[in-house]
């Protein structure tokens, strides 16, 4: 658009400039779309009205500055004064560090910089004005730098809440917290607000200059409209890169330098190419008028040289006058060097593991016309500080566990332990190491003992306590590290996993062990509200608890990375790690793909668009402080009273426990059967009560919007249909025959016959699969709905599996998951419904025998040390030590009184009651199993009469050959029904195949940031034990 080219005539100057106005208004587009996907399906906080005026005063003068200096100004300077004033647009950020410092009480930079950097900024301004001025003043010259100045300090006005909050002026900070809260809003106010300012001074400069639209007409068959659009694409990326540059750690290398160099660099791709070669003078407008490139190097050749010219014409060029050129050069350096000094902050920030975008960088978007100064200047002049240590209690269950699993959860809590040692004083996490045995004594001659599993844990014993609900062992780990062993004794303490695990340990950690110290101060005088806020702030916040299975074998690093999310998102209440199945055989085969399957798709899904709806127990991290809200603990704790309740609550108490965070802001084919059949309907009654409520949920947590609501009914819906689907795939008589025999024999028998079925039904399938092949071979085409159906799977779960390295091998399993389709996804729901009544746990009832040959030594040991409650123990310093630490823990005691009186005491057995509850139980399964079975009937008849009608009502797919031709005589018919369920299947699949591709980039960042910053410490803790090593060496070579 520069007055001086001729690459675009005088005609089409207006095009120019109406891409130069698109250029400008392309973030804010962005910004709108982005932002208002957000108020609708994230938050929707509206500012104050003061906010308002403020945001809109501000955008006003920023969008107005940037029009004005871009549209009105810069077409009149030479290329070298449109690069480098750019870079003047940090003289406000300058003056606000000044402030900033000069208000502040401590002073923790060098005032200097930025006081430099404003004398270059104006120094900058003063040669800028001297190069015209003096040497080729004009009066449409002088108004564009008076212009050009007064634009660039508008926007420098765009930053001025990356200081805000630094002035102390409460007007200011009202504001700054009123945004932070309606970010959403504020930022379709201010899109909004640019996009009317730069439209209106684009609209009104065109007639103003004496120039007509007319041309505009012709913008499409110019070279502006690609430069817009790569200016815009490139603008985008380059932004988005940045972010992951400084999520990832390499804030200097690949940010502050490249940022640092982008201006000078820009100037070099312009002046040092000799290859350009600039047309003589008395070629100039006819060359541009009559030349017409005929490729990309010809119009890059043209481009350049245009630009050049710009230079070249000026006056102090074509007349070698060096004062001119020496303005020049000095106002381009002055304002190069102000930028740097204004920004050099960046160079010393300290950026946690992980960052959030809007803790690294105060605005959302760039700015269209300067990039690389809005990134370096919207970085935050101070990241946001967190309290660095957390305390994190790691839960583990056990209960009828064998030698080698209890190893694992054994191993990894030692692990854990070398890994982030108590000693360690800058130590981020401190751990804390509880497991809780259920079941753990026999009667042995009217006294209790020790069963067989509990006695497999054998650390040296430091203290043995007893306690309410049965005893304690207390461990110090070689580390320093605290692990409780909590033996419960069924006959104290009530029974099944939700009371006597879960809820007995949520009370004991985030009742007794947070809110003693706060009990103690409040007996001693201690204001309630000042003892609240403490609690909130310090305790609730930094306290997660790791909910684990008594046979989960995990790394130090899976715990941490954990951690890093709930530090990261201060809304979050959980995180699941990924979860890997152990052992071989078919099953564990099964379910390792499944496994995975899982976490690459459906979890991912879930995290990308809403929240994760379960965070399994054998492997997630909560928060405290969400765990700790009445809405949760207190209905957490509700006893079950209805049939519904004993699916819901008990069947799946980690899923139900999601659902109330959500709503509040294996072995054998046996066991594998059982284990669905207690998790599939509990998971279809919390998903239910979660849609129930959709509505209420989307309003209290921001993360679920009702665009998520509606992908979990879609996905519910093609659950509850999938046995139907199968059924037409392959036969509708076996299922039959087996729902009926589910009513009328034993769990154990149905599972038997379904597994027989499993085996034919695999041979089916694969003859399915073979004949679908065979198929497409005598078709000659792949691209029918069939083929295209199974070879986009295929293809769309290798490339799945490829971008997850270290687990490709699972594809292996693949071919064994499709051939249990039918086994997992119709006899298994089959049983799981028609067995909703059968409320018992299915898995380690009556427990396999720990394996005595591994164990004989650990008793003889051990036996006596790990009595709790029996007087043969024959230690007496541990005696003592008992007696000791009981009178120590009377207080304690009073608390597991209490909570077993209210929770935990054990369920009187009551007939009369417990038939009741079957009946409802019963009567619960019929109703359920009607309602299910009755949907996958009316699919059934509904495809059924649609393929009776035939051809009246099916959709005609032409038949479409590999090299693109088609036959017109031979077509594919699908009914509508089918076409739809595929349709909505594959639409479900790509939708979960986004949202992974999104989560596989972001989980790279945290990977290379947990690396780098994990290694960077390792490197330093060694380097410091290598030095006191060193040292006591040589202090006893001296000695």
């Amino acid at each position: 658009g520069n007055n001086q080219t001729e690459i675009i005539c005088s005609e089409q100057k207006p095009t120019a400039l109406l891409g130069i106005g698109f250029v400008l208004v392309g973030p804010s587009v962005l910004l709108l779309l982005k932002s208002t996907w957000k108020f609708f399906f994230k938050s929707a906080t509206r500012p104050s009205k003061k906010t308002i005026f403020w945001v809109l005063c501000v955008e006003f003068l920023v969008a107005l500055g940037a029009a004005v200096l871009t549209i009105v100004a810069m077409p009149h300077f030479d290329i070298v004064t449109n690069v480098m004033i750019l870079n003047s647009v940090s003289i406000l950020s300058a003056v606000f560090q000044v402030v900033a410092e000069c208000l502040a009480k401590e002073r923790k930079r060098l005032i200097m910089l930025p006081v430099c950097s404003i004398f270059l900024t104006v120094t900058g301004y003063m040669f800028f004005a001297i190069s015209y001025l003096v040497f080729e003043s004009s009066l449409e010259i002088n108004i564009s730098i008076g212009l050009a100045i007064i634009g660039t300090i508008c926007v420098s006005v765009n930053w001025w809440e990356n200081y805000s909050m630094l002035f102390a002026v409460p007007f200011l900070e009202d504001i700054s917290r009123d945004i932070a809260q309606s970010r959403n809003v504020v930022c379709i106010i201010s899109s909004l607000m640019r996009i009317l300012v730069t439209s209106a001074v684009v609209g009104a400069y065109v007639p103003l200059s004496g120039r007509e639209w007319k041309s505009v007409k012709l913008v499409f068959e110019t070279v502006v409209v690609s430069l817009v659009a790569i200016q815009i694409a490139s603008s985008a990326l380059c932004r988005w890169f940045g972010v992951v540059a400084c999520k990832m750690h390499a804030l200097r290398r690949s940010f502050v330098l490249p940022m640092y160099l982008a201006s000078i660099t820009v100037l070099a791709v312009f002046f040092v190419p000799t290859a350009v070669r600039l047309p003589k003078s008395n070629q100039t407008s006819t060359f541009f008028e009559t030349f017409q490139p005929n490729s990309s190097d010809e119009w890059l050749h043209l481009m350049l040289t245009d630009a050049v010219r710009t230079l070249n014409t000026r006056d102090i060029m074509v007349h070698k006058k060096t004062g001119g050129l020496a303005c020049l050069g000095c106002s381009a350096l002055s304002w190069w060097l102000g930028l740097m000094l204004s920004t050099v902050y960046i160079w010393y920030l300290k950026i946690h593991r992980i960052e959030r975008t809007q803790d690294l960088f105060v605005r959302r978007m760039y700015e269209g016309a300067f990039l690389e100064q809005s990134m370096l200047l919207n970085t935050r002049f101070e990241i946001r500080k967190r309290i660095k240590e957390k305390k994190v209690f790691l839960c583990a269950t056990m209960w009828h566990e064998t030698y080698d699993e209890m190893m694992k959860i054994i191993i990894s809590m030692f692990r854990l332990d070398k890994y982030r040692p108590k000693t360690d004083k800058q130590s981020d996490v401190e751990f804390e190491f509880h497991i809780y045995f259920d079941d753990a004594f026999k009667d042995v001659n009217n006294g209790k003992h020790a069963n067989e599993y509990a006695e497999i844990i054998n650390p040296p014993v430091i203290s043995i306590i007893n306690t309410p609900y049965g005893g304690r062992l207390e461990y110090t780990l070689p580390k320093g590290n605290l692990m409780m062993v909590h033996l419960k004794d069924k006959t104290l303490i009530r029974h099944k996993k939700r009371w006597s695990d879960k809820i007995m340990y949520l009370y004991y950690i985030l009742g007794w062990r947070l809110n003693r110290q706060y009990f103690e101060e409040f007996e001693a005088g201690k204001e309630l509200d000042s003892l609240k806020e403490r609690l909130k702030v310090s305790d609730r916040e930094n306290t997660y608890i790791l909910a684990l299975d008594g046979d989960t074998d995990f790394q130090p690093s899976a715990v941490m990375l954990l951690i890093d999310r709930l530090n990261l998102y201060a809304e979050v209440g959980a995180a699941c790690g990924r979860i890997h199945p152990t052992g071989t055989g078919p099953m564990v085969w099964y379910q390792k793909f499944e496994y995975a399957v899982g976490h690459w798709l459906q979890k991912t899904a879930e995290h990308v668009f809403g929240c994760v709806l379960c965070s399994p127990g054998c492997f997630s991290l909560f928060r405290g402080a969400a765990l700790m809200d009445d809405n949760i603990m207190k209905r957490y704790t509700t006893k079950s009273s209805e049939a519904s309740h004993y699916v819901q609550y008990d069947q799946g108490e980690d899923r139900w426990l999601c659902t109330l965070l959500l709503q509040q802001g294996l072995r054998d084919f046996k066991e594998f059967y059982n284990q669905r059949r207690r998790w599939g309907p509990s998971t279809m009654a919390n998903t239910i009560d979660l849609l129930g409520s959709g509505g209420l949920t989307s309003q209290r947590n921001s993360s679920i919007s009702k665009l998520y609501i509606l992908y979990q009914i879609i996905s519910m819906a093609a659950s509850i249909l999938g046995p139907a689907t199968i059924s037409l795939g392959l036969a509708i008589v076996p299922p039959t025959v087996y729902l009926i025999l589910c009513f009328k024999l034993k769990s154990d028998t149905q599972i038997k016959i379904a597994a027989i079925m499993s085996v034919f039904y695999a041979f089916l399938m694969a003859g399915t699969i073979l004949s679908i092949i065979g198929d497409l071979v005598k078709q000659n085409t792949f691209l029918t709905p069939s083929g295209l159906f199974l070879i986009s799977m295929v293809v769309l779960y290798i490339f799945t599996a490829a971008l997850h390295p270290q687990e490709f091998s699972l594809v292996i399993y693949g071919l064994l998951y499709f051939l249990c389709i039918p086994s997992g996804y119709l006899l298994l729901a089959i049983y799981s419904i028609v067995n909703m009544n059968n409320v018992t746990w299915g898995t380690r009832e009556t427990g396999s025998q720990a394996k005595t040959t591994a164990v004989d030594t650990i008793k003889k040991k051990v036996m006596n040390a790990t009595c709790c409650k029996c007087p043969c123990v024959e230690s007496e310093d541990l005696k003592r030590n008992n007696a000791a630490e009981t009178a120590k823990l009377d207080g304690e005691t009073n608390f597991w009184i209490e909570l077993q009186k209210k929770y935990l005491e054990p369920l009187k057995e009551n007939k009369e009651q417990q038939e009741k509850v079957a009946d409802d139980l019963r009567e619960l399964r019929n109703k359920v199993t009607f309602a299910f079975f009755f949907c996958n009937a009316l699919w059934l008849v509904a495809t059924f009469f649609l393929q009776a009608i035939g051809d009246f009502v099916s959709i005609k797919i032409p038949k479409v050959y590999p090299n693109g031709t088609y036959d017109p005589t031979e077509v594919f018919s699908i009914d509508p029904i089918a076409l739809m369920f595929l349709l909505t299947f594959a639409s479900l699949l790509l939708v979960q195949f986004a949202a992974m591709l999104y989560h596989r980039i972001y989980t790279l960042i945290h990977f290379v940031a947990y690396a780098d910053t994990e290694i960077k410490s390792y490197r330093k803790q060694s380097h410091r034990s290598h030095q006191v090593s060193q040292w006591i060496t040589h202090k006893m070579m001296t000695f």
